[in-house]
């Protein structure tokens, strides 16, 4: 299996992101994130051999350029979502949460049709491995306050801000 990795910058920093073969995006991360495993580190354990190919990554490159400079609102990408049920009913939930603004995690489980929900929402939401383009950013707790972001919460800031300007 091939996987084609590409680096450039977002809003929060520089980010790598990966396709397969069929152009699926596989993984997206902040360099500037406090990631145990870099992006790499895990498709190499998934059996991925990792190609640089700016050819098979150029319709994720031209969705997030135009994301980052504030022309797209919404994506509309070929994801490989890989995890259990509940897990890609949350991750298409957060595909729902409008540009630059934010839901709590009581507000998804209602969505999905589970209230009472909200933590396993929320470990849903940590598992997200294509951030960004599956809003989890837009996440936040029932008080209002900014919480859990798998990078670090200084990235959820600067892409918030970045979809409030």
């Amino acid at each position: 299996m091939l996987a084609y990795l590409e680096t450039m910058e977002s809003p929060a920093g520089p980010i790598t992101f990966a396709v397969d073969e069929a152009g699926q995006l596989l993984r997206l991360s902040f360099l500037d994130g406090n990631y145990p495993r870099t992006i790499e580190q895990e498709l190499r354990d998934e059996g991925y051999i990792l190609v640089e190919d700016e050819r098979r990554t150029a319709h994720v490159r031209v969705q997030l350029d135009e994301y980052n400079a504030g022309t797209r609102l919404t994506f509309d990408l070929p994801l490989a979502l890989v995890g259990a049920e509940w897990q890609q009913t949350v991750w298409n939930a957060l595909l729902t949460i409008p540009f630059g603004e934010t839901w709590s995690y009581g507000e998804i489980a209602r969505a999905v049709g589970e209230p009472g929900s909200a933590r396993a929402v929320g470990r849903a939401n940590g598992t997200n491995r294509i951030p960004l383009v599956i809003p989890c950013h837009r996440v936040i707790g029932a008080d209002g306050t900014l919480t859990g972001f798998g990078g670090g919460l200084h990235l959820k800031v600067r892409l918030l801000e970045h979809e409030r300007r």
